[in-house]
């Protein structure tokens, strides 16, 4: 398998001062030292953390006071395992959702807070392999929103930014034009910039967070009506703006080649009083508030800076942040 790469390369982009949150907290050392790699960590009504370990092809869940981790979901290819898990959601209920490829055949399955599978269903094979960059999916399902009713997907190659599935794997609808991108002629490409992280917001309706090219989100309404699009800005990105390429070298006609479209977004959520926080590929988190417009701009700090892998927001008024699954006030 061979990757083409742009032309122009990201540079490194300096840090600029930014409001510093400290970790007040959260999974003890020695606990989330016995995980691999600790790409998301929610906690549950009963307040024990439910731990996706992507390297592992592992949940496990730590009660207060434990000091080993018990894996309620383990690696493997059949139905209640996983393998080459990708994405993972919980629901306000406690049940969750992990989308995984094993033989390169992406599912999404369901299972309760305990880990008993609830059933699950197989996504067409997108256009583009699996592909990583580090902790960072860049390339199929790399992202899902698991409402406890329905799956939120980005899916551009359907044609819209959102597929919302039933349980049961039928397509609900789908909403969200492409943007343009220069690139429509070179659709990999086309589509690769296309690819987002769709978030419900409290009270209605959906924020849509692209995750390469130029940074930018759009908000809809329930009804998937197009609200407002902003683009994120900020000093801190500046550097990075300047070195979006906009050409990919040339590849043949097979299918052991595909573009390189590296992500400016590592992660994206709403909490619950609506605002979005968005972790980019620099170690800096910006928050807007419901109405689009950049309230603050942070880093957090544990036993160094962090780059958010994924957020959890727990009341009161607090959030966890992977990777380390560190506590924060917000």
């Amino acid at each position: 398998m061979r990757v083409s790469v742009p032309f122009v390369l990201i540079a490194t982009v300096a840090t600029l001062a930014a409001e510093e949150l400290r970790s007040i907290g959260g999974l003890p050392a020695h606990v989330a030292g016995a995980f691999t790699e600790i790409s998301a960590c929610q906690t549950t009504s009963s307040g024990s953390y439910l731990v996706f370990d992507r390297r592992a092809h592992a949940v496990a869940v730590v009660t207060p006071g434990a000091d080993v981790p018990r894996v309620i979901v383990q690696i493997g290819v059949e139905s209640g395992k996983i393998l080459q898990p990708s994405a993972f959601d919980i629901a306000p209920d406690g049940s969750f959702a992990i989308a995984d490829a094993p033989g390169g055949q992406p599912r999404v399955q369901f299972f309760t807070e305990a880990g008993s599978a609830r059933g699950g269903f197989a996504l067409p094979r997108p256009p583009l392999p699996q592909f990583t960059a580090g902790s960072i999916v860049v390339s199929g399902v790399g992202s899902l929103e698991y409402t406890g009713r329905s799956i939120l997907l980005s899916q551009p190659e359907a044609g819209s930014l959102v597929t919302e599935y039933s349980l049961a794997g039928e397509t609900l609808r789908t909403f969200g034009d492409l943007r343009p991108t220069g690139q429509e002629s070179d659709r990999p490409v086309h589509l690769a910039l296309n690819l987002g992280i769709v978030l419900p917001a409290p009270g209605g309706g959906y924020f849509f967070v692209f995750r390469s090219g130029v940074p930018a989100f759009r908000k809809y309404d329930a009804t998937g009506r197009l609200l407002f699009e902003r683009h994120i800005e900020g000093s801190q990105i500046d550097e990075h703006l300047r070195s979006l390429p906009t050409t990919w070298a040339p590849r043949r006609r097979s299918s052991d080649e595909f573009p390189l479209v590296l992500p400016t977004v590592r992660t994206a959520a709403v909490d619950p009083d609506g605002n979005l926080w968005i972790s980019l590929l620099v170690p800096y988190t910006y928050v807007y508030d419901a109405d689009g417009e950049k309230r603050r701009t942070l880093q957090f700090r544990a036993a160094g800076i962090l780059a958010p892998m994924s957020f959890s927001f727990t009341r009161p008024k607090r959030v966890i942040v992977t990777p380390g699954c560190f506590e924060f006030e917000r």
